[in-house]
């Protein structure tokens, strides 16, 4: 079966219609549909990118001194009523983003019969007309860029950001990153050190056309990604459509690894691109190149390295399934050559990356250097605030800060162990190996001591790709919603505003009644896949 019609199968079991009802609709009917622009989820997005990105300049991540603001005289727009009129439109416009992504789920996800291919071109339309809005916004949601090309100007100073904080070169660069980081050392790899070293021998301390330059490169990385996950899904006989909807077009992939401008969209994009080519190249060449993007990827930021024992699991399992443990045991032989073989190839990429850029390992000893950062995201951070609530009713001796330290530390070995877990249950096939993949980034990112929205993206990019389970695609939906609307466009969580926290969640559960059912009245199913059936729960 070829995958144009393995494609349209797919597609028409997604949304329970029999096979003959592709005739029902007309090629673009669904994202096309009679009505105003704001019923076109392309338009309706567009508008609320370019709203979001207006919004960006007077209350985003803005510069504090110079930048495109004060030089054209409008410096008012950062702060005082300007700020807040900004800010209200970065608001709107991340609801508008929603309502698109919502919209344009609805049509070409739970209603539309088309082949998936024909639905796939309606959601790149939308996702290209989305791209270009926040292609031009002003940093949004972090402060980070500023501190990636200090670290950058580091590097061409003659500094080591391994060893050294931001604070030994002062300049202009430095007046913009964060205080919080001004001290502290960089966890990033070579890849990442060297990118940012070229840019800033190029631009000097030209901040504005550092940001561009390093926005063009998160560009390419996202690009990558938009195009690697369909491919994914087709070879491992998923929607690609649902996939790229749900993780491509997915409003926190997009707004924080675009608009935010983090090096997560290079990793990312690094590691689609290898495992489209572990899932599609003749099985050896697929795993040599995989291993060496993989290798390149890390180099940039080691959470890479997650990817590559699946596509281990990958290149074996491309040979013959393996759904019990006497077979893993008969195929041993290959398991320990690609394992070998592709672990060396990885260390051969990072090492070539680590001699070319001129750096050296110390990031290795920095990876978890990063404990600033204190939000409910991260499991640690979470379970020591409960607690510390309750011992201050105790014994107020006991502090946040003490438990936290011993919550990070039980967080560490349980996230150890639950990705050798997922490595050990997830073997079987490919399929089977990419949903462990993503069940080992979710331990990853849970237990870390940190996290933040943006280090979903690698769990979030390929959720869609293996036919995941209703549960997993719903709960992706109102996670995302909820996620989207708990931080501002300057980057401050409002995760301990419990009124708008409530507020966000009810909506989000209403807003997933609409997504499945077209009615916010009738509750969801949450048991089976999106193949087997009707979205809404019996009455």
């Amino acid at each position: 079966m070829s995958a144009d019609a393995t494609a349209g199968t797919t597609a028409n079991a997604a949304t329970g219609a029999p096979a003959d009802a592709t005739a029902v609709e007309k090629p673009g009917d669904a994202g096309t549909r009679r009505g105003r622009w704001w019923t076109d989820p392309a338009k309706l997005g567009l508008a609320a990118a370019l709203l979001l990105a207006l919004g960006s300049y007077g209350a985003g991540a803005t510069r504090y001194r110079g930048g495109v603001v004060e030089a054209l005289g409008l410096g008012w727009i950062t702060y005082g009523h300007g700020f807040a009129l900004f800010e209200i439109f970065i608001w709107v416009g991340i609801l508008g983003v929603l309502g698109a992504w919502l919209l344009a789920g609805r049509r070409l996800i739970w209603e539309d019969r088309r082949p998936a291919l024909d639905r796939l071109r309606d959601l790149n339309r939308s996702l290209l007309w989305w791209l270009v809005p926040l292609s031009v916004s002003a940093p949004i949601f972090s402060r980070d860029i500023y501190s990636y090309l200090m670290q950058g100007a580091m590097m061409r100073d003659g500094f080591d950001p391994y060893t050294e904080g931001a604070a030994v070169n002062p300049g202009p660069m430095l007046l913009e990153v964060s205080a919080d980081w001004r001290n502290t050392t960089t966890p990033y790899g070579p890849l990442h050190l060297g990118i940012n070293e070229v840019i800033t021998r190029i631009v000097g301390d030209g901040i504005s056309v550092g940001v561009v330059l390093f926005r063009i490169l998160c560009i390419l990385g996202f690009l990558a990604i938009a195009w690697s996950v369909p491919r994914i899904a087709l070879k491992l006989g998923g929607d690609p459509a649902l996939a790229q909807w749900l993780g491509v077009l997915n409003p926190l992939v997009l707004l924080h690894l675009v608009a935010g401008l983090h090096n997560e969209s290079i990793m990312v994009g690094l590691v689609s691109l290898a495992l489209v080519a572990g899932l599609s190249m003749p099985r050896l060449r697929g795993a040599i190149v995989a291993s060496l993007l993989v290798g390149v990827a890390v180099s940039l930021k080691a959470t890479a390295v997650i990817a590559l024992p699946f596509l281990v699991w990958i290149a074996v399992t491309r040979g013959g399934e393996l759904p019990r443990w006497g077979d893993v045991f008969r195929r041993l032989p290959s398991l320990l050559g690609y394992g070998l073989g592709m672990s060396a190839l990885m260390l051969g990429a990072l090492t070539a990356v680590t001699w070319a850029t001129g750096s050296t390992w110390g990031w290795l000893t920095e990876i978890s250097g990063n404990t600033k950062v204190i939000n409910p995201l991260a499991a640690p951070s979470a379970v020591a605030g409960v607690i510390a609530a309750i011992m201050a009713w105790i014994d107020d001796t006991v502090v946040f800060n003490s438990i936290v330290a011993v919550a990070r530390t039980v967080s560490s070995v349980i996230m150890v162990v639950g990705l050798v877990v997922c490595w050990f249950v997830f073997r079987q096939d490919p399929r089977r190996s990419m949903a462990g993949m993503l069940a080992a980034y979710g331990v990853a990112v849970v237990f870390n001591a940190v996290a933040l929205p943006w280090y979903y993206a690698s769990l979030l990019t390929p959720i869609g790709t293996f036919r995941p389970p209703r549960w997993l695609v719903q709960g992706t939906v109102v996670a995302t919603l909820i996620l989207c609307m708990s931080f501002s466009g300057g980057g401050n969580n409002r995760f301990y505003d419990v009124p708008w926290m409530l507020v966000v969640t009810v909506a989000a559960w209403f807003a997933l009644r609409w997504l499945v059912n077209g009615d916010v009245r009738r509750p969801v199913r949450w048991k089976g896949t999106l193949d087997d059936g009707p979205s809404s729960a019996p009455s």
